[in-house]
């Protein structure tokens, strides 16, 4: 681990598609064009099992070509905001985004993760939860919330 006076040499940055994930891949890119330190994006997606009592069939060939569409997205978007930037190969996972985003960063050995927040409030955020907030309450390393 880092300390506060070395800079990152890996920044992983969960990534939604949303406006504030964007938002961190450009501040993740800011941060890498200064240090050098490579940006690994990544993109966590869960298959739901039932939905209404009824179990719902997921086919493989489905999988494979969401995961297929995820990665060109995710190279998309690194186009946009992460130009010049040393990238780690773009990351799509299965699973429960707040243990695959401390997960990956162990294994990467990221010293930072750079993260949108939607930024949700009272009744909303109690049953939505927040990812941000359970990665800032779990994570090994520092992460830098951007909303």
């Amino acid at each position: 681990m880092t300390s506060l006076k070395d800079p990152p040499r890996n920044i992983l940055v969960p990534i939604d598609f949303s406006e504030s994930s964007e938002k961190a891949a450009s501040a993740a890119a800011a941060l890498s064009l200064k240090t050098g330190a490579t940006v690994h994006l990544l993109h966590t997606y869960v298959i739901p099992v039932e939905s209404v009592g009824l179990a719902l069939a997921v086919s493989q060939q489905y999988i494979v070509q969401f995961v297929k569409d995820s990665k060109e997205q995710l190279l998309a978007l690194s186009a946009r905001h992460c130009a010049g930037v040393p990238l780690g190969p773009v990351l799509v996972e299965s699973g429960d985004p707040r243990e695959v985003i401390i997960e990956k960063a162990k294994e990467l050995n990221a010293e930072l993760i750079v993260m949108g927040t939607h930024g949700r409030r009272g009744l909303s955020r109690a049953l939505m939860g927040s990812v941000a907030e359970s990665v800032v309450r779990t994570a090994y390393c520092s992460v830098l919330v951007v909303r």
